[in-house]
């Protein structure tokens, strides 16, 4: 399971997650060779809102908490094994914390019955295009297919 932070103006048109140039860039992170997601067979995609704020704008507290129950109810329905968050926003919504991207990213956190692994979100990729982000990112992606094959074989 992917988990951003909420649709932009692309994805609130066709009402479908990452489908503008994040998502573009989302589907070739997920289907890089030694990582092998196919994001329409393997992967199912939600945000931490549903609806996208105005001038996409980070959304309040108020609105994480109007969408919460909805996402939960993704997560539990989907029972992954593994949980990629993009971001700041949708890493600490999840693990519940106010520590950024870049320090809790590397590592695979225990979350339900599976992991969570925090990354960067491809718009973020795609505004910093330097290789030392590139480079962590594919060492999280990495990270996340070691835990899926680790979960899914036991």
């Amino acid at each position: 399971m992917v988990v951003g932070e909420g649709p932009g103006e692309e994805e609130d048109k066709q009402g479908i997650p990452f489908v503008g140039r994040a998502g573009q860039l989302l589907t070739k992170m997920l289907s890089a060779r030694g990582v092998g997601f196919d994001r329409d067979r393997d992967c199912y995609i939600a945000n931490v809102v549903k609806c996208r704020p105005e001038r996409n704008r980070n959304p309040e507290p108020d609105e994480v908490a109007a969408c919460n129950p909805f996402l939960m109810a993704q997560i539990e329905t989907i029972q992954p094994v593994v949980i990629l968050t993009l971001g700041n926003f949708a890493t600490q919504t999840l693990l519940g914390t106010k520590e950024g991207i870049t320090k809790l990213r590397g590592k695979a956190y225990p979350y339900r019955s599976g992991v969570l692994v925090p990354t960067f979100h491809p718009a973020f990729l795609l505004r910093n295009p330097g290789e030392s982000f590139k480079r962590m990112t594919w060492d999280d992606l990495k990270l996340a297919r070691q835990e899926y094959d680790r979960l899914v074989a036991r």
